[in-house]
C-alpha cells in the first residue's frame, strides 16, 4: 500500500499540471451537467415493507384521483370573543373567505366549513381545507400572496385566521452560508497551523474542487436517482470537513519531511506514501459506515448515505493526488520561512537547536504518568453528558413543534382547542374489500371495532372509492400525534387486523403521519443492531489489518460508543429540552428526529475512526520502527497531536455553520456532528486513547500469531517504504524528466 502511494504520490507530483487539469475539467463537466439537470426532486419518504407504506400504496392504486400531490392549506378562522362563526356575520364572513381563496391562482378546490361539517361543538371556530393543482415546491408568488391576502382581510374584519399546510411554508435556501463559514474558519486555522498561505491554501482548493465535483454529480443525477436538495447538503457537509483534514495530513507530512531535508519530490512521495496510507483507510471507514446505511431499507437514509460516501471517496482520490500535484507547484513554499531557513541547515548538515516540546509532547508525557486520572475523569465526564440520551423521544417534525409565533403552529394550536388535541394527528384506516363478499358490510364491522374500543375520539362512515372495493375510514384520537396513548391507539386498532380478515375476508391497514411516525421509528429499532454489527465489524477488520492488533480496533470502538452516546445526550438537551436553546437557534424544543440517531452513529464512527488512524498510525509507525510503547504515544502526539486538533477544529467550524440553517434536519444534524466530533477528537481519542495505550503498554499491540498470518500485511506505517529509501532504491517508476520550476 504504501509503495504504491509513494509511487501515485511521485508521479503526481511530476505530472502536476496534467493532474489539476483533469481534475479541473471534471468539475467544469460536473458543473456543466448539474446546471442543465432537472430541478431535485423534495424529501420523501418512503418505507418499505411498512404497514404505513402498504397502505400508501394501495391508496395510489385504488384511489387514484385522491393521491394528486398537490399543495394543501387549512384555513382556521375563529369569531371575536362572545361570538360565534355559525352567526349570521360569521357565516357571511366565512362565505367572503372562501370565495376569496376559491379566485387564488392554481387553486383546484376549496372545501366549505358548513357543507364539509368543519365547525367546532361550540361555534366559535371553522376551518376551511384548500387544495392545489401543483406541488408546494411549484406553487406561485401569486398563489402565496393571494392566499396571505384573503386572510388579512378576514383578520381586518375582526376574526382571528391563521393558516397551516405545506402551501404556506415558504421554500427554504438549504446551503449557502454554513459553507462559506466553515471554510472561512478552516481557512484561519490552516494559517495559524501551518506558518504559510500557499500551505493553508493547497488543503481548501483541493477540498473545494472534491466537494465541488461530489455535489455537482448529486445535483446532475438528483432527477434521474431520485436525490433531493437535502441528499446534497449532507454530502457537502460530511465531504467538505474530510476533504480538508484529508489533504490537510498529507501536507502536514510532506512539510515533516521536507524540514528532515528531503527533496520535496521524495517528500511528496513518502507523505502520500504514509498519511496518505491512512487517508484511504480512514476514508474507508467513513465510507462503510454512510454505505452501510443501506441495511436500515428506508430509501430517503440509503440515498443519504450512498450520496454522501460517493463525496468521501472523490475526497480520498482527491487528496492523494491533487495534493500532491499542488505541491508540485508550491514546493518548498509550502513551509513558511522560518521552517525553510531550518529545513536548509538541515539539508547542510546542521541540527537546530532544540526548542521548547510542542504542545501535544507536553500532553502526553502528561497523560502517561497519570493514565488512570485522565482516563476515569474522560469517561465519567462524557457519562454524565450522555444521561440524557436516555430519556430521548424521537418522532418527525410537524407543525406542533414549529415556533410558537409562526401562523403554522397557531392554527395547530386553534385546530387543537377547538376540534381536540387528535385532530392534528388523524388515522388512516384503508379497508381493502376485493376478498370480503360484503364491501360495505366490511367497512362498517371495522368502524364498530374501532369504536368499541373506546379510545377514539371519532371515526368518520366509510368513503368508497369508485371500483366499491376499497374504503377509507378516519379516526381522530383522543390524544396529540406524539403522545404515547395515540401509539397505543394504533397499536390497539391494528390488533383488530386478523380478526376483521377472519370475519369478513377484508384487509385492514392502518396509516397517516402518526402511523408513519410509528412504522419509522420501530423499522430504524429493528435495524440499529444489524447495522451496528455490519459497520463495527468491516470496521474492525479495517483497523486490525491498519493496526496489526486486536485490543486497538476494541478501543476504538468503544470509545466511539461512549463519544456517540454523549453527543446524543447533548442533542436531547438542546432540541429536546430547551437547553440553550436561543443559542443554537431552537425555536421550538420537540422529539428527536427518528433518523438522527442510526444517521448520527453511521457518520460519527466513520469520523471518529478518522482520528484514531490518524494518531494512533503514527504511534504505530514509531513504535515499529523500535520505539518502547511509551515514548511511541509520545512521538505520535508530537508529530500529529497538533495537526489533529487542527483537523478537528475545522471539522467542528464545517459542521457548525449548518446549525444557521432553517431546515430543522439540518440543524440538529449539524449541531449533532460539531459536538460528536467535539467529544471524539479531543476527549476520547486526546485523552482515553493515550491513557488506555499507557496502562496496555506492549499489549496494546498484541495479535495472535495464527492471525497475523492470515491477515494481509497492507504496510501502512510504511516499514517497507522506508527500508527501500534507506537502500537507496526509491521504489517508483522509471525516472520522468522533472519540469522547470520543481522543487523551487
Amino acid at each position: 500500500m504504501a509503495t504504491f502511494l509513494y509511487r501515485l504520490g511521485r508521479r503526481a507530483f511530476r505530472r502536476r499540471g496534467l493532474v489539476a487539469l483533469l481534475w479541473v475539467a471534471l468539475l467544469v463537466g460536473a458543473g456543466v451537467a448539474a446546471s442543465t439537470a432537472p430541478a431535485p426532486p423534495d424529501d420523501s419518504f418512503a418505507m418499505p415493507g411498512t404497514e404505513s407504506q402498504k397502505a400508501f400504496d394501495l391508496l395510489d392504486e385504488r384511489f387514484p384521483a385522491a393521491s394528486a400531490e398537490g399543495a394543501q392549506a387549512r384555513v382556521v378562522i375563529r369569531a371575536p370573543d362572545g361570538e360565534k362563526i355559525s352567526g349570521a356575520d360569521g357565516k357571511a364572513e366565512v362565505s367572503s373567505l372562501v370565495a376569496a381563496l376559491g379566485d387564488g391562482p392554481q387553486v383546484a378546490g376549496v372545501a366549505d366549513p358548513f357543507k364539509a361539517d368543519a365547525v367546532s361543538k361550540d361555534g366559535t371556530t371553522a376551518y376551511a381545507s384548500v387544495t392545489y393543482k401543483v406541488n408546494a415546491m411549484e406553487l406561485s408568488d401569486e398563489a402565496r400572496d393571494a392566499l396571505t391576502k384573503a386572510t388579512d382581510d378576514a383578520r381586518a374584519a375582526g376574526f382571528t385566521v391563521e393558516t397551516g399546510g405545506d402551501a404556506v411554508m415558504a421554500e427554504e435556501e438549504i446551503g449557502g452560508s454554513a459553507e462559506l463559514i466553515g471554510i472561512g474558519v478552516a481557512a484561519v486555522v490552516l494559517l495559524l497551523t501551518f506558518g504559510s498561505l500557499v500551505a493553508a491554501g493547497m488543503p481548501l482548493l483541493s477540498a473545494i474542487i472534491g466537494v465541488g465535483i461530489g455535489v455537482s454529480g448529486i445535483g446532475a443525477l438528483g432527477s434521474a436517482l431520485d436525490l433531493s436538495a437535502t441528499t446534497s447538503t449532507l454530502a457537502m457537509m460530511i465531504g467538505l470537513a474530510v476533504a480538508i483534514d484529508y489533504a490537510l495530513f498529507i501536507v502536514s507530512r510532506y512539510r515533516a519531511e521536507i524540514a528532515e531535508g528531503k527533496e520535496p519530490e521524495d517528500a511528496a512521495g513518502r507523505a502520500v506514501g504514509t498519511a496518505g496510507s491512512a487517508v484511504v483507510f480512514a476514508g474507508l471507514t467513513v465510507i462503510v459506515a454512510l454505505a452501510g446505511l443501506a441495511v436500515v431499507n428506508i430509501p430517503i437514509l440509503t440515498k443519504m448515505g450512498l450520496a454522501a460516501a460517493a463525496t468521501v471517496a472523490i475526497a480520498v482520490l482527491i487528496a492523494l493526488t491533487m495534493t500532491p500535484a499542488l505541491l508540485g507547484f508550491a514546493g518548498r513554499k509550502a513551509l513558511s520561512r522560518k521552517d525553510r531557513k531550518a529545513a536548509q541547515a538541515v539539508s547542510e548538515g546542521h541540527r537546530s537547536a532544540e526548542g521548547r516540546p510542542k504542545l501535544g509532547t507536553r500532553w502526553a508525557g502528561f497523560v502517561l504518568r497519570r493514565p488512570v486520572t485522565v482516563l476515569l475523569t474522560a469517561v465519567l465526564g462524557l457519562g454524565v453528558i450522555a444521561v440524557p440520551a436516555s430519556s430521548m423521544e424521537l418522532g418527525l417534525p410537524d407543525e406542533g413543534t414549529a415556533a410558537p409565533d409562526t401562523t403554522q403552529r397557531k392554527a395547530y394550536d386553534m385546530l387543537s382547542e377547538s376540534f381536540g388535541a387528535g385532530f392534528n394527528g388523524p388515522l388512516m384506516v384503508t379497508v381493502d374489500a376485493r376478498g370480503a363478499d360484503n364491501a360495505q358490510g366490511a367497512a362498517d364491522a371495522v368502524g364498530k371495532a374501532i369504536t368499541d374500543l373506546g379510545e377514539a375520539a371519532a371515526v368518520t362512515p366509510a368513503t368508497f372509492n369508485e371500483a366499491k372495493d376499497t374504503a377509507t375510514l378516519t379516526v381522530v384520537p383522543k390524544t396529540g400525534p406524539s403522545d404515547a396513548a395515540t401509539e397505543d391507539l394504533v397499536k390497539s386498532i391494528r390488533s383488530l387486523a386478523d380478526g376483521i380478515e377472519s370475519d369478513t375476508g377484508a384487509e385492514m391497514l392502518v396509516t397517516g403521519m402518526t402511523a408513519m411516525t410509528i412504522d419509522f421509528s420501530q423499522t430504524l429499532d429493528d435495524a440499529l443492531i444489524p447495522y451496528l454489527a455490519l459497520v463495527v465489524g468491516l470496521a474492525f477488520l479495517l483497523l486490525m489489518l491498519v493496526f496489526r492488533s486486536v485490543l486497538v480496533p476494541l478501543k476504538a470502538a468503544l470509545g466511539f460508543l461512549l463519544s456517540v452516546a454523549a453527543a446524543l445526550g447533548a442533542v436531547v438537551a438542546v432540541f429536546q429540552w430547551g437547553w440553550l436553546a436561543d443559542l443554537v437557534g431552537v425555536d421550538q424544543p420537540g422529539p428527536i428526529m427518528s433518523m438522527m440517531p442510526i444517521f448520527m452513529i453511521g457518520v460519527v464512527f466513520g469520523l471518529a475512526m478518522d482520528y484514531e488512524v490518524f494518531l494512533v498510525t503514527r504511534m504505530r509507525e514509531a513504535h515499529v520502527h523500535g520505539e518502547s510503547p511509551a515514548q511511541s504515544v509520545i512521538t505520535g502526539f508530537t508529530h500529529g497531536g497538533r495537526v489533529v486538533a487542527a483537523a478537528a477544529i475545522i471539522m467542528i467550524s464545517v459542521f457548525s455553520g449548518f446549525i444557521m440553517e432553517n431546515d430543522d434536519m439540518i440543524k440538529m444534524m449539524g449541531f449533532g456532528l460539531a459536538i460528536a466530533v467535539l467529544f471524539d477528537a479531543f476527549v476520547v481519542r486526546m485523552a482515553i486513547v493515550p491513557a488506555v495505550l499507557a496502562l496496555l503498554g506492549s499489549k496494546a499491540w498484541w495479535l495472535p500469531k495464527w492471525l497475523d498470518r492470515a491477515l494481509p500485511n497492507v504496510d501502512v506505517e510504511g516499514e517497507k517504504l522506508h527500508k527501500a529509501l534507506d537502500g537507496d532504491t526509491p521504489p517508483t517508476a522509471p525516472q520522468e524528466r522533472e519540469p522547470a520550476g520543481a522543487g523551487v
